[in-house]
């Protein structure tokens, strides 16, 4: 388990520095820092594989999060504007775990709310969930929090800024809303737990990415908060909210996708498997995250390691003929452009490696 105490959390540098990743075997993800402040543009709750394992796009990039007792509102998220951060929310989060998917812990007032962060295998999905633990209605104060999505709806090379292509327009029905800010981008559904719905909407301008700062590259953003969603916890203590571009239920199960593995092996094999994603109806290897797609040379070298180590020989295999399928003039692909355009032959010994990947294999089942 990476776990995580109120020292450093506290700590905004350090804190900032951390990072988390969850992946959904498409080439999708979902990542941000140990107290949700973005300091990557490629930092987002969902960013989508239209075109596995690329077409990437940055649909949601975070919840702001609040929580009101008695009246008292506590926010609970973190921005980096020009010059400062806003709200201080880990001020109030007492812990972090990876354990294997990202758990926040945040108290006040002596109240405990637990959030966790979830992405199913196959799917362009998000599942945020939260447990209120406190004392409900001891005091007779009531207990809401309210959530606001923050969405962006571009290439995750990019920054979106405010203009007024952007559809407002919020579809309502039960415990789901579907928003659709641009027409040649697919739909985003949320399904979400019994609510208030307020589709109210408005920008929220001039983030600022400080690691792209520092890369010298384009770091402030606007985002658009298409409505407001204020959950009574006093009724119900567990809220979950499911972001995804398919039609999902907010009851949608994942069972054992998200039991706790205990030994070092399964998390070393859970690790490797973060970069096994579909290509078509095959698989491969993505070379990195945030921002590498399937590298040829990158595959053949790591081949071995992810997938024969771990006993996933019919996954070799696949990964192995979907790059047979592109060879060139003996020549394998070292790059599959992000948006589908012709692969890029720049590789001398791509092909070397995948001789060496495919005699190992042999001598495997």
């Amino acid at each position: 388990m990476t776990k995580f105490g109120a020292e450093i959390i506290n700590d905004l540098n350090i804190a900032s520095s951390l990072e988390w990743l969850a992946t959904n075997g498409l080439g999708g993800f979902s990542t941000s820092t140990i107290i949700g402040l973005n300091t990557r543009r490629y930092h987002g709750l969902l960013t989508a594989a239209t075109k596995p394992p690329v077409g990437r796009i940055l649909m949601l990039s975070k919840l702001e999060e609040t929580l009101v007792i008695g009246g008292r509102r506590y926010e609970l998220s973190a921005n980096q504007y020009p010059g400062v951060v806003h709200p201080n929310g880990f001020r109030f989060q007492t812990r972090f775990e990876l354990n294997p998917f990202p758990i926040f812990t945040f108290e006040v007032e002596g109240q405990r709310l637990n959030k966790s962060v979830f992405m199913p295998q196959g799917e362009n999905t998000v599942i945020v969930q939260y447990h209120f633990e406190g004392k409900r209605g001891e005091r007779g104060d009531s207990v809401t929090f309210e959530v606001r999505p923050l969405i962006a709806f571009r290439d995750y090379h990019s920054t979106t800024h405010e203009n007024p292509a952007l559809i407002r327009h919020v579809e309502v029905s039960q415990n789901r809303l579907t928003i659709k800010p641009y027409s040649d981008l697919p739909a985003l559904n949320f399904a979400h737990e019994d609510c208030t719905i307020d589709t109210n909407s408005d920008w929220y301008r001039n983030f600022q990415y400080l690691v792209e700062q520092e890369r010298g590259l384009d770091f402030a953003e606007d985002l658009f908060n298409p409505f407001t969603l204020t959950f009574d916890l006093t009724q119900n203590p567990r809220v979950r909210i499911v972001a995804s571009t398919e039609d999902r239920d907010v009851n949608v199960v994942v069972g054992s996708e998200i039991a706790v593995e205990e030994s070092l092996v399964s998390r070393l094999k859970a690790a490797a498997d973060q970069f096994i994603v579909s290509r078509g109806n095959g698989k491969t290897v993505i070379a990195g995250y945030h921002w590498f797609s399937d590298w040829g040379r990158d595959t053949m070298i790591a081949l071995p390691g992810l997938l024969l180590t771990t006993k996933q020989y019919d996954i070799a295999k696949s990964v192995l003929l979907e790059f047979a399928k592109h060879v060139d003039r003996g020549m394998l692909p070292n790059r599959f452009p992000d948006a589908g355009e012709t692969p890029e032959y720049n590789t001398v010994d791509a092909t070397l490696w995948f001789f060496e990947a495919s005699s190992v294999s042999r001598t495997h089942p």
